[in-house]
C-alpha cells in the first residue's frame, strides 16, 4: 500500500472531537464543501451542528513583500491570490501538517489538531531558527448550521471582546461565541469576503456561492517562535492563558492519547464513537450525517467489538436500548432534537445482533456482564421481538411461515432506502432475503433472554430454505412474496444475499449452494472496494453515481458500490472454503490489501461511504464512513486472524 497522500482538491482531512464536531477541508487546503471548517462544533452532541469557523486566509509579511499560504476559490470559478507558496508536503499523521515552500526557499510547516473531547481546533506555525518576518492571519466566521450556507448581512456583529491573548466573537444572538487564544496580536479589521465557490457542493447540484465575515486578524512575529492560534467554542477553555503553554499541554496529550491506538484504521475508527445524553453513540459518516440505528449497530461490530473497546460497546447499546418503540429502534435521530424516525425495518434486528455478539465478546474474555445491564438488554431485545411478531409500523409483521415481511407504498425500510421525491428507488416491500437473515439470526440470539420463539425460528428456517433459493442462477431471490402478493418474485441479482451465507453469527445457506452464492456474488458484484448493489445489465443499473441530487439518489443502490458490503462477503468467501490460516491470507490479499490502499485515496485514513460501479470507482459520497471503516477492521482483527467458523442456526437452551 503506497502511504503517498495526494495533494489536491479531492482528497480531504478530518478531525474529530468526540462530540460530533469537527475540523476538515483538502489537503490542497481550498475549500470545497460547505462543511469544510475549522470549527464546526455540536451544540447538543452529536447533533445541532454548526460552523462557526469555516476556514482563514494566512500570509507571510517579510522585506514589504507578500506571500499567501492559502488561496481560494471565488465566483465565478476563480482561485485567489493567483499564486501562493508551493505545497511540499502533506501528512495526516498523527494530524494534518503541510510544509509551504516560499520563493525564497523558507519551509514554513502549519499543522492543526483537534483535542479530543474539546469543541476546539488547535493550529501551530513553524519556520525555521532565524527566519524573521510576520505572519498574518485573517479568519472567516459565520456562525450557521452544518447544512446551510452564509450571506452578507447587516446582523453580523463583527465587534470583539479582547483580554489579554483572548479574543472572542459572539456573531448572532442564539449562536455560541467564537474564543479565538494566540500569541500574536489581534487587528480590529472588520470586512465581508464575498461568494466563495464551493466546488463539490456545485457538482452535487446544489447551491455552492456563501459570503463570511472576517473580523479582524492576528499579527505573529515569527522571529520570536511558534506562532499558535486556538479555537473554539466560548468559554471552552479559561481566559488570559497563555495560549503557547496551553497549545503545548494540548499536543502532549492529544498525541500520546493518539499513540495507544493499534493502527491507522483503528484511530480512524476512533472519529466515530461520540457522546450523546451522558452515553455513547456512533456517528454514521462525516460530514454530514449524525448517528443512524442501522449504521450503528453494524458499525459497533468492528468500531468496537472487533477493537476491545467493550465499554464503549456498553454505553452505546444501553443508550438505545431506552428507545425502543412498538418493537422498533429509531432509523436516525434528526439533527434539531424533533421526534426520532423509525422507518426502518432492520435497525433494530440489527441491535440484538450486536447485543448477542457483545455478550460473546465478554465471554470470550471472561468478563461478566452487570445483571443491571443483563436486565436492560434483555428488555430491549425482547421488547423488540414481540413487537415483531405482533406487528408494528409500515406492515412490519411475522407470517404463518415464519418468516419476516414488511413494507408499505412510498415507504423505504430496507438498507436500500433511497427515495426521490414520492418515488421510492428500490422499494423491496414483501419479504427481502437479508431481513430474513436478520430476522431469523436475532430469533436465535435472543435465546439467552427467551425461548418463546423457538417454533417460529423452525417454521422460518424450513420456509427460507424452500422459497428462496433459484437454482437457475445459483443465487438467492432478493425479495419473496414481493408487494406481499404469494409466490411473487424479485429475482434481482443484488448483494443483500450475502448476508445469508456471511456477516452474521448463523448462516441460512451452507454447503454447495453456498459456494454457487459466493461466486455469484464474487463474478458479479466484486469490485476492489466492495460490492455493487445491482449486477451490471440489470435493468436500471447505473454505473456512476453523479450529477444532481435526483441522479445521485436513483444511483445510490443501483450499481453503486458499497465498501461495507465486503465484510460480509469475504467472511462468505472465507466460510464456504472451510476457513483456515492459508484461506484467510489469500482472502487477505485478494480483498482487503486492495481495500486498504484506498485509505490514501478521498478521506485520508478512512474510507467512504460509496464509490462508482464501474471502474476505476471513484470514490464518492461521504469520504468518511463508520460501517466502511467498521467492517475493514473487523475482517483485519477478526475473520481474517482468527478463523470464521459459524455454527448451527438451531435454537439451544436458554439460560438460567
Amino acid at each position: 500500500m503506497s502511504d503517498r497522500i495526494a495533494m489536491d482538491q479531492r482528497t480531504e482531512w478530518l478531525e474529530a472531537d468526540g462530540l460530533g464536531g469537527f475540523a476538515s477541508g483538502t489537503t490542497s487546503g481550498v475549500r470545497t464543501r460547505r462543511y469544510h471548517a475549522l470549527l464546526l462544533a455540536a451544540t447538543a452532541p452529536p447533533t445541532g451542528r454548526m460552523v462557526l469557523v469555516n476556514g482563514f486566509d494566512a500570509w507571510i509579511e517579510c522585506d514589504g513583500a507578500v506571500e499567501y499560504l492559502t488561496r481560494q476559490r471565488y465566483a465565478p470559478d476563480l482561485l485567489a491570490p493567483d499564486t501562493a507558496a508551493s505545497i511540499e508536503g502533506f501528512a495526516d499523521e498523527p494530524w494534518p501538517t503541510w510544509t509551504f515552500r516560499l520563493a525564497d526557499g523558507t519551509a514554513v510547516q502549519q499543522e492543526l489538531f483537534v483535542p479530543h473531547g474539546l469543541a476546539m481546533v488547535a493550529v501551530r506555525w513553524r519556520v525555521p531558527p532565524g527566519v524573521t518576518g510576520t505572519l498574518v492571519v485573517r479568519p472567516f466566521v459565520s456562525g450557521r448550521d452544518s447544512h446551510s450556507l452564509h450571506h452578507e448581512n447587516p446582523g453580523f456583529r463583527f465587534a470583539a471582546e479582547t483580554t489579554a491573548q483572548t479574543t472572542t466573537w459572539y456573531p448572532y444572538p442564539g449562536v455560541p461565541g467564537v474564543s479565538a487564544l494566540a500569541n500574536g496580536a489581534y487587528m480590529e479589521a472588520p470586512q465581508w469576503y464575498r461568494r466563495f465557490v464551493y466546488s463539490e457542493e456545485r457538482a452535487r447540484g446544489l447551491d455552492y456561492e456563501e459570503d463570511l465575515a472576517s473580523p479582524g486578524a492576528f499579527r505573529f512575529d515569527l522571529a520570536r517562535g511558534d506562532a499558535v492560534l486556538l479555537l473554539s467554542v466560548a468559554d471552552t477553555l479559561p481566559r488570559d492563558i497563555d495560549a503557547a503553554v496551553t497549545h503545548a499541554r494540548l499536543r502532549r496529550s492529544e498525541r500520546a492519547r493518539r499513540a495507544r491506538f493499534g493502527s491507522r484504521l483503528e484511530r480512524a475508527a476512533d472519529a466515530y464513537l461520540v457522546a450523546r445524553a451522558g452515553g455513547r453513540t456512533i456517528v454514521a459518516g462525516y460530514p454530514w450525517f449524525t448517528d443512524w440505528g442501522r449504521d450503528t449497530f453494524i458499525s459497533l461490530r468492528g468500531l468496537c467489538l472487533a477493537t476491545g473497546r467493550l465499554g464503549d460497546a456498553r454505553s452505546i447499546l444501553l443508550e438505545w436500548a431506552g428507545h425502543v418503540s412498538e418493537g422498533m429502534l429509531p432509523n436516525r435521530f434528526v439533527d434539531h432534537g424533533d421526534a426520532p424516525e423509525y422507518n426502518t425495518v432492520d435497525a433494530s434486528l440489527w441491535y440484538v445482533v450486536a447485543v448477542y455478539e457483545y455478550l460473546r465478546a465478554l465471554e470470550t474474555r471472561s468478563r461478566a456482564i452487570p445483571s443491571r445491564d443483563r436486565r436492560l438488554l434483555g428488555d430491549a431485545v425482547r421488547a423488540i421481538l414481540a413487537g415483531h411478531v405482533r406487528g408494528t409500523r409500515y406492515g412490519i409483521h411475522v407470517e404463518a411461515d415464519g418468516l419476516l415481511a414488511a413494507g408499505e407504498p412510498g415507504v423505504q425500510l430496507t438498507w436500500m432506502d433511497a427515495k426521490v421525491g414520492d418515488w421510492v428507488v428500490t422499494p423491496r416491500v414483501g419479504k427481502p432475503v437479508e431481513i430474513q437473515a436478520l430476522w431469523l439470526n436475532a430469533l436465535r440470539a435472543a435465546e439467552p433472554f427467551t425461548g418463546d420463539y423457538r417454533r417460529i425460528l423452525e417454521r422460518g428456517l424450513a420456509a427460507f430454505a424452500e422459497r428462496f433459493w433459484d437454482q437457475e442462477s445459483g443465487s438467492l431471490h432478493d425479495v419473496v412474496d414481493a408487494d406481499h402478493v404469494p409466490g411473487r418474485l424479485d429475482r434481482c441479482f443484488r448483494p443483500n444475499q450475502i448476508l445469508a451465507v456471511g456477516g452474521l453469527p448463523w448462516p441460512l445457506v451452507r454447503g454447495t449452494r453456498a459456494r454457487r452464492v459466493v461466486d455469484e456474488v464474487e463474478r458479479r458484484l466484486w469490485t476492489p472496494l466492495g460490492l455493487r448493489t445491482l449486477a451490471p445489465g440489470s435493468p436500471g443499473y447505473q454505473p456512476r453515481y453523479e450529477g444532481d441530487v435526483p441522479s445521485r439518489d436513483g444511483a445510490y443502490h443501483q450499481g453503486t458500490v458499497w465498501p461495507w458490503l465486503l465484510g460480509p462477503f469475504v467472511e462468505a468467501w472465507v466460510r464456504v472454503r472451510g476457513g483456515g490460516a492459508g484461506v484467510q491470507a489469500e482472502a487477505r490479499r485478494r480483498f482487503l490489501t486492495p481495500l486498504m490502499s484506498h485509505l490514501t485515496q478521498a478521506g485520508v485514513g478512512h474510507i467512504s461511504e460509496i464509490a462508482d460501479a464501474e471502474a476505476p470507482h471513484e470514490p464518492r459520497g461521504c469520504p468518511f464512513q463508520a460501517w466502511s471503516v467498521a467492517e475493514a477492521l473487523r475482517l483485519d482483527l477478526q475473520v481474517l486472524s482468527a478463523g470464521a467458523g459459524a455454527a448451527e442456526l438451531v435454537p439451544v437452551e436458554v439460560e438460567a
